[in-house]
C-alpha cells in the first residue's frame, strides 16, 4: 500500500478483511501520534466535509468509525436545518424535515481516527519509506521500489495499491514498465484557499455552519467563505477565491475579504473572535484526471485509488467520499476472487473510476465557468446543464422537494441523475413557493447572537 492517507488506510482495512497474510502501508511522512498536520497532505489545513454518502461508506469499511469521530469532537450537521447557505440564487431556507447529515472536523482528525481504528482492528503495518517506482513488467507488477536515489530497495508484494494522493508518480512509473500514452487532463480555476482557526465564542457552540458560496455565473472571479465547527471548541474559517479574486494571507486583509463577500455574515461572526493560528494559504487546488482505466494495457496485481486516480477542487468536498467509494469497489472485487484473481486490478480500476468521473464532472462543470480558468471551456452540454441547475437552485431557496434533490446529490448519497427524477424536475419547473430571503434564515436567538458577536463597527471596516 503506497500512502497512509485516507484512501490508503481504507484500502489496507479492506485487504486485511480479505484474509491477506500481511498488509504493509508505506508513507514518506513521519505520521503523528495525534491529530496533526503533515507535509504529504497539502490541503490538510483547510476545510474538509465528510458527506453522508462518504460517512456510510466509511462505516461499512471501518465499523464504528463514525462513533469514534463524534467522540473525538467531530460535529454532525443536518444539511436541511443546521446550515446557513447563500447560493448564487439566494439563501437556502432551513427545513425541519429529515435530511442528510455531514460530519465536520479537521482533516487531521479524520486521518488520525481512521488510521488508529484500522490499526486497532487489523494487523496492518505502517512503515516510513518513500516509494520511488514499481517492480515487474507491463504484464504484472511484483512489488515496490523504495528509498532515496542510490539506496533503493525492492519490496515484493502480491498486490500493490497506489493511494499516494495528489502527488502520485503513477504515470511515470507505468511508463518505466512500458505502458505509455496515459491521458491526463487538468482544469485549474486558480483557486487559492485561505484558512484561519478561531476559538468558538461563548454561546456560539450551536451556531449553524455558515457558507457563502462562490457564484460561477457572475462572469467574475469566484469568492467564497465558510465558518465550520471543528473539534476542541474551535471554528475553522476558510475562504476561497478563483483567479483574480484570491484571498490574502494577512489577518486584516483576511477579515476584509470575508466582509466583502456577497453577504458579510462570515466576517461579522469572526470580527470579535479570538484567532488561534495565522492565515494559511494553499494553491494546490486544480482538478486533475488520470484516465488510467482507459489504458489499452494494464498490469495484473496493481490497483490505483483515491486522488492518485483523480483529484478535484477541494471546495466541493468530494475527495474523502470518493476515496471511500473506491475502497468499497476493491472490497467487492476481493470478495469475488481474492487478490490473485485474474483481471482484478483492471476491474477495480474501472469500478473506482466511476465515482471519480462523477465527482470530476460536477467539479469541472462549475470550474470552467470562472474567468481565467485553464484547461477547459464550457461546452453546449455544460451550458444546458448549468441552466437547469440554476433553475433547480432557485427553486431550492424555498422548495423542500428541490432542496432535497440538491442535498441528495451534493451529499453523495445519490448520483446526479437524482436531479432529473420526475419529482425534482417538477419542483424545478414550479419554482419556489416562497419569496427569496434577503437575509440569512436565522432564528431570533441566532440573530441576536450574531449582533452580539459583530465588531464590524470598527473604523475602516
Amino acid at each position: 500500500m503506497i500512502g497512509a492517507g485516507l484512501a490508503g488506510m481504507l484500502a489496507a482495512a479492506v485487504l486485511s478483511d480479505a484474509g491477506v497474510d500481511e498488509v504493509i502501508v508505506l508513507d514518506r511522512d513521519e505520521l503523528p501520534d495525534h491529530p496533526g498536520h503533515r507535509r504529504g497532505l497539502p490541503q490538510g489545513r483547510h476545510a474538509h466535509l465528510l458527506m453522508a454518502g462518504g460517512i456510510a461508506a466509511l462505516e461499512e469499511l471501518v465499523p464504528g468509525v463514525r462513533k469514534r469521530l463524534l467522540a473525538a469532537g467531530a460535529h454532525e450537521i443536518p444539511l436541511n436545518s443546521g446550515m446557513l447557505a447563500l447560493t448564487s440564487e439566494g439563501w437556502l431556507r432551513r427545513f425541519k424535515r429529515e435530511g442528510p447529515v455531514m460530519l465536520t472536523c479537521s482533516r487531521a482528525l479524520v486521518d488520525w481516527v481512521v488510521r488508529t481504528a484500522v490499526l486497532d482492528q487489523t494487523r496492518v503495518e505502517i512503515r516510513r519509506a518513500a516509494a520511488v517506482g514499481l517492480t515487474g513488467t507491463a504484464q504484472r507488477v511484483t512489488g515496490v521500489r523504495t528509498g532515496a536515489p542510490g539506496e533503493e530497495g525492492d519490496l515484493e508484494a502480491d498486490l500493490v495499491v497506489d493511494a499516494s494522493g495528489r502527488g502520485t508518480r503513477v504515470v511515470s512509473w507505468l511508463d518505466a514498465l512500458g505502458i505509455t500514452g496515459i491521458r491526463e487532463r487538468t482544469v485549474d480555476s486558480g483557486l487559492v484557499n485561505a484558512t484561519r482557526i478561531f476559538r468558538t465564542p461563548d454561546g456560539a457552540e450551536r451556531f449553524p455552519l455558515t457558507i457563502v458560496h462562490a457564484d460561477p455565473f457572475a462572469r467574475r472571479p469566484g469568492r467564497s467563505g465558510m465558518v465550520m465547527p471543528i473539534e476542541d471548541g474551535r471554528w475553522m474559517v476558510s475562504c476561497g477565491g478563483t483567479r483574480g479574486g484570491e484571498p490574502p494571507a494577512d489577518p486584516e486583509g483576511f477579515l476584509r475579504y470575508t466582509l466583502d463577500l456577497p453577504d458579510p455574515v462570515v466576517g461579522r461572526l469572526i470580527s470579535g473572535a479570538e484567532p488561534l493560528t495565522d492565515v494559511h494559504l494553499s494553491r494546490s487546488t486544480s482538478n486533475v484526471r488520470r484516465y488510467l482505466e482507459k489504458s489499452a494495457r494494464w498490469p495484473e496485481r496493481f490497483v490505483v485509488l483515491g486522488d492518485a486516480l483523480g483529484t478535484f477542487n477541494p471546495v466541493y468536498g468530494q475527495g474523502m467520499s470518493v476515496a471511500a467509494f473506491g475502497a468499497q469497489v476493491l472490497g467487492r472485487e476481493l470478495a469475488r476472487g481474492g487478490p490473485a484473481a485474474p483481471g482484478l486490478a483492471r476491474r477495480v480500476l474501472r469500478g473506482a473510476a466511476r465515482p471519480v468521473e462523477t465527482a470530476w464532472s460536477m467539479a469541472v462543470g462549475q470550474d470552467v465557468l470562472y474567468p481565467g480558468v485553464r484547461g477547459g471551456r464550457p461546452t453546449a452540454a455544460d451550458r444546458l446543464v448549468t441552466a437547469y441547475t440554476r433553475r433547480m437552485m432557485r427553486a431550492a431557496t424555498g422548495s423542500y422537494a428541490a432542496a432535497s434533490a440538491l442535498w441528495d446529490v451534493t451529499s453523495m448519497r445519490r448520483p446526479p441523475t437524482r436531479m432529473f427524477h420526475p419529482s425534482a424536475v417538477l419542483a424545478a419547473l414550479m419554482g419556489s413557493p416562497l419569496p427569496p430571503s434577503a437575509e440569512p434564515p436565522l432564528t431570533p436567538g441566532e440573530r441576536e447572537l450574531l449582533r452580539s458577536l459583530d465588531r464590524t463597527g470598527l473604523p475602516g471596516v
